[in-house]
């Protein structure tokens, strides 16, 4: 066990538990340290009997939570922000241990998701009604906006205080408690977030934290009544599973679901300034990020230039544990996304693919993987047609702008995208015709507090962020008065 690993803990209605030492006969899983593979501490799993404890206290704390007035859960919102940007570091420090990113992209990472919840302590008083105009005299009518209810929210490994913050923050904004399921894999960053949540003076029984099996987790708590809002983050497969979980009980939901990001360059760019944005975009995290650019399409023009450039990046990054502060990228995140990473690229080997730069893990402990780069890969490999969620970039000729959109285009995911031009007319054709919810235009900032993050088709529904993440958590009301 690490001793500079916070000891883990469910929070049950505003407890702690279960006490330090005690098991009380819970299931347990180890988590690991992606850079050297060492066990870092011992997670207890929810029981039944603590799942429901954990709904029974959101059910009694919504009419509370409901009731107190916007201004004052902002301050508790605001209040936990700033605990979170007092403890940056400590916080950033424990999500490196136990996800992989590098120190700097986890302090950042803090300090956005602090943002996020001060973003929404403000956003909330903004839940917006309206009287209609008067038909009758004597008659008012009134569209009014109040809490869903109490909301499940599961939330991956990949941004471990990010993704919590999200969920937190819009449902207890808009007057609703949460049911939080992080991932397994990086607990302790989530239960830091809700430690800053409960030290701001959150009431007991607004929020809990469960960790366990997530199909039995997900399964118990959506078929509870007293859950009426469901957001997930996740793979498009498990999405379409609980989605079927929700419309048993009409529960609404928010599906942030799998991409496969892909970029168009275009002949006219700066090519070495592309080269460099893309190479920072795409290894961060080790590719581990939903939003990732992945397919690349390169004008033929600059196409050998472009290929060249990225894989002597590929080969100069620094790789290694993430609390040292020189590596710019560090490991993949468990074992798993190692052998789907040598499956993914075995197979693109035998279908062809020319690989560049990396395409091995990288000996020693820990789950690293070598930054790769392929070029030539035909439409026919898994990995142009599945997200492989590591740090490899995939890079193709084009010559014509309607072949090139249909090859962006023609997967079922549709979630981020990104093209780089100097033309406004080829900018206003992408932002036509690209299918995405998110597009970057000479920019991979596509993520910002007050804005939406979501996608279309494959990728999911609704927004998480900016209003429209506050409005998912908001029902509508009309009210007639005579």
């Amino acid at each position: 066990m690490s001793h500079d690993y916070p000891h883990l803990k469910l929070l049950i209605g505003g407890e702690w538990t279960p006490p330090h030492g005690q098991s009380d006969g819970r299931e347990h899983e180890p988590v690991m340290n992606p850079a050297s593979g060492v066990c870092l501490g011992v997670l207890p799993h929810a029981s039944k009997a603590d799942l429901d404890r954990a709904l029974d206290a959101a059910e009694k704390a919504f009419p509370v939570w409901r009731g107190m007035s916007p201004q004052d859960r902002g301050k508790i919102l605001k209040r936990a922000a700033d605990l979170m940007h007092e403890r940056a570091e400590h916080i950033a420090r424990i999500a490196t241990i136990e996800e992989g990113k590098t120190i700097h992209e986890a302090r950042m990472e803090t300090h956005i998701s602090a943002d996020t919840l001060e973003w929404y302590a403000e956003e909330g008083r903004r839940a917006y009604g309206r009287v209609l105009p008067q038909r009758t005299p004597g008659v008012r009518m009134t569209v009014m906006r109040e809490p869903v209810g109490p909301v499940a929210a599961f939330a991956p490994w990949n941004f471990p205080v990010g993704n919590p913050c999200r969920k937190l923050g819009a449902a207890l904004a808009a007057g609703c408690p949460c049911i939080m399921k992080p991932a397994e894999q990086t607990p302790a960053s989530a239960l830091e977030v809700a430690r800053a949540l409960m030290d701001a003076g959150l009431p007991k029984g607004v929020m809990s934290i469960v960790f366990g099996v997530p199909s039995q987790v997900s399964t118990h708590l959506l078929a509870s009544p007293v859950i009426r809002k469901v957001s997930f983050t996740g793979s498009t497969r498990i999405g379409k599973q609980l989605m079927k979980l929700a419309a048993d009980g009409m529960k609404r939901t928010t599906m942030e679901l799998g991409g496969h990001a892909p970029v168009i360059v275009f002949d006219d760019v700066d090519v070495e300034h592309v080269l460099d944005l893309s190479a920072a975009a795409k290894f961060r995290n080790a590719g581990q990020v939903c939003v990732s650019p992945t397919r690349y399409y390169v004008h033929e023009k600059i196409y050998k230039q472009f290929v060249d450039g990225f894989a002597a990046r590929a080969r100069d990054w620094p790789v290694g544990d993430g609390l040292i502060e020189a590596n710019k990228m560090g490991p993949l995140a468990h074992s798993l996304r190692l052998n789907a990473m040598e499956e993914l690229l075995t197979d693109a080997r035998k279908h062809g693919a020319h690989f560049d730069a990396g395409g091995s893990r990288i000996p020693g402990p820990g789950y690293f993987w070598e930054p790769t780069v392929l070029s030539e890969a035909p439409n026919e490999a898994r990995i142009m047609n599945e997200e492989p969620f590591g740090p490899v970039a995939i890079i193709n000729p084009f010559s014509d702008f309607d072949a090139v959109i249909k090859q962006a285009n023609r997967l079922p995911y549709g979630l981020a995208a990104y093209a780089f031009t100097r033309s406004n007319r080829t900018v206003n054709l992408l932002g036509e015709q690209i299918e995405a919810g998110m597009i970057g235009i000479n920019s991979y900032l596509i993520s910002v507090r007050d804005s939406p993050f979501g996608g279309v088709k494959e990728s999911g529904h609704g927004s998480e962020e900016g209003m429209e993440g506050l409005e998912a958590c908001l029902v509508t009301k009309f009210v007639t008065e005579s």
